[in-house]
């Protein structure tokens, strides 16, 4: 542990002295106790871009989470206190996202895929094709989601490839294609 602080101004500042692997945020800090921890969270990536992020919270703040989520940097994390129970789970959470990955709780992927939109390219999904979306946006391995799905690895990719295309994702060493495709489904 490199720091303890007490509220939003706080985390900011030890987050660009100190430059951790890792932050874990409670979403409610000192002085209201509503969401100045989310917020800190914001502004110390803001600060210190791509700085390893890992939101506790008891609720879903969809403005903020997506807000968490919009730089594209990867190494982000959003878990609900409540289901946080498994001490395995939240020490490999704090993993992926010290080694850049974003996990992401279900719930919170759920609230912030509400949409609306006719023009939205995410229509033009396959149902599986959503499904392993919504299992990279909480932070699935290939692996993994081929485990939960129980299709192989090679299905998995061309259902990612098939993503990539339909949103438009062209390879490039600029850009991470994972985290767009994840960003794009959260603000879709």
């Amino acid at each position: 542990m490199v720091a303890t602080v007490g509220d939003g101004p706080g985390l900011v500042a030890a987050v660009v002295e100190h430059r951790p692997d890792v932050s874990v945020v409670d979403v409610r800090m000192p002085p209201s106790h509503r969401d100045e921890g989310l917020r800190a969270a914001i502004t110390a990536r803001c600060e210190v871009p791509g700085s390893p992020v890992l939101v506790l919270s008891q609720y879903v703040e969809k403005q903020y989470a997506a807000e968490l989520l919009a730089d594209g940097a990867g190494a982000i994390g959003y878990l609900l206190k409540d289901r946080v129970a498994d001490v395995r789970e939240f020490v490999d959470a704090v993993r992926r996202v010290a080694a850049g990955g974003t996990v992401m709780d279900p719930e919170v992927v759920a609230q912030l895929l509400v949409r609306n939109r006719r023009d939205d390219p995410l229509r033009t999904l396959t149902p599986r094709e959503r499904e392993v979306l919504t299992l990279m946006a909480e932070g699935r391995s290939n692996t993994a989601i081929a485990t939960h799905l129980v299709v192989s690895g090679g299905a998995v990719e061309k259902h990612i490839s098939n993503v990539f295309a339909k949103l438009g994702l062209e390879p490039s060493n600029a850009d991470h294609r994972r985290v767009l495709a994840v960003l794009a489904y959260l603000r879709g």
